[in-house]
């Protein structure tokens, strides 16, 4: 049997997240949008109750394709606000949009929003060596730096917690374990 990090619960849907998606270096641009406007919708609650929404947030959301989100009104917000596979939090469906407009804003400026994001770690991945998930940071000074950038951009539902969790899910931090089988495999990445 594999070791894993210990946040992983049995649910195939956390495994399967675990094992081959967390902690790898994401570059895609619509993808770090799905991550980040997830993230957000974190915010207050667990990442497990995030993941087994994934699919229905994918749906009510266009797909995560930024440009599509960008465009919701009062009404495309009040679909997802009535779905009860959602988290129906007005304050954070609102912050959808607003991150949206402001991700394609600064998709124009750096010719990509990964060339922006990536800035943080200074284009690589931070690998650490934790022994246990207590010496796990919640935050750290990049992303400090990138919660004030993100916030001085307009973006909403980005504080320094939900950053640092975007970070490690899109793998500018490399926060396995070292016990975990994925350490050595990301390491590698």
């Amino acid at each position: 049997m594999n070791c894993r990090c210990g946040w992983v619960n049995e649910d195939p849907i956390y495994l399967d997240y675990h094992d081959n998606e967390w902690g790898v270096p994401v570059h895609d641009d619509r993808m770090l949008f799905e991550m980040l406007l997830l993230e957000g919708a974190q915010a207050g609650l667990s990442w497990y109750t995030v993941l087994k929404k994934r699919d229905r947030y994918r749906e009510a959301f266009e797909g995560f394709v930024p440009e599509k989100v960008a465009q919701f009104d009062e009404a495309k917000i009040a679909e997802p606000l009535a779905d009860p596979g959602l988290i129906r939090n007005r304050l954070k469906m609102q912050a959808t949009v607003l991150n949206a407009q402001a991700f394609l804003r600064v998709r124009e400026e750096f010719g990509g929003f990964d060339r922006y994001i990536w800035q943080f770690v200074g284009g690589r991945t931070l690998v650490n060596h934790w022994t246990s998930l207590k010496e796990v940071p919640a935050s750290t000074p990049q992303s400090d730096a990138m919660s004030k950038n993100l916030k001085k951009r307009g973006f909403k539902f980005v504080g320094s917690t939900i950053c640092y969790a975007f970070m490690q899910a899109t793998g500018m931090v490399m926060d396995h374990t070292v016990n975990c089988f994925r350490y050595e495999e990301c390491r590698a990445l």
